[in-house]
């Protein structure tokens, strides 16, 4: 905890002086010592103490218990059980918002293994421990895209051979070619419409994702880390699919 409250209490000051600094101000500006941020600082123990019953009431709310696992859930290998299992959480819960919504269904779901920052140890999950794992305000969406558009993004992993998560999708590649592709178990249908669940992120091309470009993003107002809260509390114990949804074959 050392030395955060110091940061936040310099960002605040450095905001209070922007709104009130003018052009003649600026002129009498002097050049000033640097100040080394390190553990030889002392904490300001008046913000410490001002602070101190909100820290207390975020740590008891960050220590909650939600869930159990008996396994680590990790973001390695093409299959990731950690991947899987947040793959799954945005299909059902996009799953859940399209049938509200759109009195449809969501065929697959696609994440990133990048927005997955960290890892969860075996033993109690707590809340803040998803907020570790997902520390960003990315939001569900719901991508409608035709099935003549969806060999892009089959053909997005066959060339980057990248493990980002999956799900109801199943994907194999043999020396990089592409050589089996299903969307809910099933070859695609040129013809028919797609529903896809994903993040803002992916939606907009982040990682290089164009292919979702060419469908109709629909926006839930959903963030993906409170539906991954909801599903971790729905489910006291943890057991994430081992199956494999992505089968890169003879990957260097």
């Amino acid at each position: 905890m050392k030395n955060k409250f110091l940061l936040l209490g310099i960002a605040l000051a450095s905001l209070t002086a922007c709104k009130t600094a003018s052009a003649p101000q600026l002129a009498n500006v002097k050049t000033q010592k640097n100040i080394s941020i390190n553990n030889e600082l002392k904490n300001d123990e008046e913000f410490v103490k001002f602070i101190e019953p909100y820290k207390q009431k975020l740590d008891r709310e960050m220590n909650q218990k939600i869930s159990h696992t008996n396994v680590d859930l990790t973001k390695q290998g093409d299959n990731s059980n950690l991947g899987n299992l947040l793959a799954d959480y945005t299909l059902e819960g996009g799953d859940v918002w399209t049938k509200a919504n759109l009195k449809q269904t969501v065929d697959a779901a696609l994440i990133n293994i990048g927005g997955i920052r960290t890892t969860i140890g075996k033993g109690d999950i707590m809340l803040k421990n998803v907020f570790e794992v997902m520390p960003f305000e990315n939001e569900l969406i719901i991508v409608k895209m035709k099935g003549a558009d969806l060999p892009g993004l089959f053909e997005y992993y066959a060339k980057t051979q990248v493990n980002n998560p999956v799900s109801q999708l199943y994907i194999e590649t043999k020396d990089g070619q592409l050589t089996k592709s299903l969307i809910n178990g099933k070859t695609v249908d040129p013809n028919k419409d797609y529903y896809i669940a994903t993040s803002d992120y992916l939606a907009l091309g982040g990682d290089n994702m164009k292919f979702f470009s060419k469908g109709e993003a629909i926006p839930t107002g959903v963030k993906l880390r409170d539906l991954y809260i909801e599903y971790f509390k729905k489910n006291p114990e943890i057991v994430p699919a081992t199956d494999v949804r992505l089968n890169f074959i003879g990957k260097k």
